[in-house]
């Protein structure tokens, strides 16, 4: 099953997709914030066109694991995201995601200066990584 995985931010929307064994992750695409409901019938619409079976949205907590201002904003996309499509929406922690994304972005060989550019679409693919082998693991 493929899975699209959401970097839910302020001002955009990192989106990545899984193969369809459901053992790799991939940067998709990024997705300026429009507004709630039109990004997620956006990212509903692509999730379908994808074929994804399941769209993951990741949520960043405070350290007392209370979410925290951009996770309760993630919380509420994803709310917004289970009314525009039938496809599970499952929440998952995305701590450190953006700063595992410059790295893994500075490991494959980026140049600095294309890894100053969004980090968005990186960030839901190393979420995505994450949950694929958790679920290996499982």
């Amino acid at each position: 099953m493929r899975v699209l995985a959401v970097d839910h931010g302020e001002k955009n929307i990192g989106l990545a997709i899984s193969d369809e064994t459901g053992a790799l992750a991939r940067p998709l695409c990024v997705i300026r914030h429009v507004a709630r409901a039109v990004d997620a019938a956006q990212v509903a619409a692509r999730a379908e066109a994808e074929g994804a079976g399941l769209i993951l949205v990741g949520v960043s907590y405070h350290e007392d694991g209370n979410p925290n201002r951009a996770g309760r904003r993630a919380i509420n996309f994803a709310e917004a995201l289970r009314e525009q499509t039938r496809l599970p929406v499952e929440l998952r922690d995305e701590s450190l995601t953006t700063q595992d994304a410059r790295a893994a972005r500075q490991a494959a060989g980026a140049r600095q200066k294309q890894r100053a550019g969004h980090l968005d679409a990186w960030a839901a693919a190393v979420l995505l990584q994450d949950y694929l082998d958790s679920q290996e693991k499982g």
